[in-house]
């Protein structure tokens, strides 16, 4: 897919980290781009940066999520091109101890359920949104009429204590992205998954200097953290070359995570 102004895309969690430097990198290459993201002043501010649009879209929330991409696609016309990168994590371990007086507690359910909802069920609702706009239009150079990136993470396999949630959502990201693709063969439309390692995001910015610089000391090579920069070439990469499809691609610096 030629990158340039007639093109249309839309980047949920669009207002930081890995969301907000794919808008940017895809916006750099004359893409039109709409954020979706649940921090307004955030969100607006990284739209008018780029020159693009932006909606308050709570991707767990069926009406939420259509009346954004009815928005986007009032502003920018039928995405080609669609990037999940809304989500949240949590953790809780499946069941804990308190120290001091020995009760067992559970992992609140209803913190379970919200990660799923987000993380997973949101990937597939905006998935299944955009693609069902995507095969209404006409079919560019090889037969392409668009393409999906999901996010997934190295916990859908590498899960570490407490990430019971995350990775379960995480895998399910993973896990539905060659189906999904195959579903979509025949229309054209691609499908490929990015799996973060350990990256520069808002949650790890907000940690001590000395926890960060043992992060990225843990990462085999390069020996620094992710940067959304890294992970938006890749989601480029998948712009410009057709024959990737149905791929899920680590972008960790060969780490695989210890327990914890």
């Amino acid at each position: 897919m030629k990158l340039d102004k007639s093109i249309a895309a839309i980047v949920t969690g669009g207002a930081s980290g890995l969301g907000a430097g794919t808008a940017r990198a895809l916006a750099a290459q004359g893409v039109r781009v709409c954020i979706f993201d649940m921090n307004e002043a955030a969100g607006s501010a990284i739209a008018q940066e780029i020159g693009g649009t932006f909606a308050k879209v709570d991707v767990a929330d069926d009406a939420s999520t259509e009346a954004g991409f009815e928005a986007a696609r009032k502003a920018h016309g039928q995405e080609r091109i669609l990037v999940n990168c809304a989500g949240i994590a949590i953790g809780a371990k499946t069941v804990s101890r308190n120290r001091e007086t020995g009760a067992i507690s559970r992992h609140p359910m209803a913190d379970f359920e919200r990660v799923i909802r987000i993380n997973l069920i949101g990937t597939f609702r905006c998935a299944s949104i955009a693609a069902a706009g995507m095969v209404t239009l006409d079919r560019l150079e090889d037969g392409e009429r668009g393409l999906i990136v999901n996010t997934a993470s190295v916990a859908a396999t590498d899960g570490q204590i407490g990430q019971a949630a995350y990775s379960a959502s995480k895998a399910g990201v993973m896990g539905m992205g060659l189906p999904i693709a195959r579903d979509l063969a025949a229309e054209g439309v691609r499908v490929n998954t990015i799996q973060p390692g350990i990256m520069e995001t808002p949650m790890v910015a907000s940690m001590p200097a000395k926890v960060q610089e043992a992060l990225a000391a843990n990462i085999p090579f390069p020996s620094r953290l992710g940067r959304p920069a890294d992970y938006a070439s890749l989601v480029l990469e998948f712009c410009r070359n057709v024959y990737i499809n149905g791929e899920s691609v680590r972008l960790d610096g060969a780490i695989r995570l210890a327990p914890r």
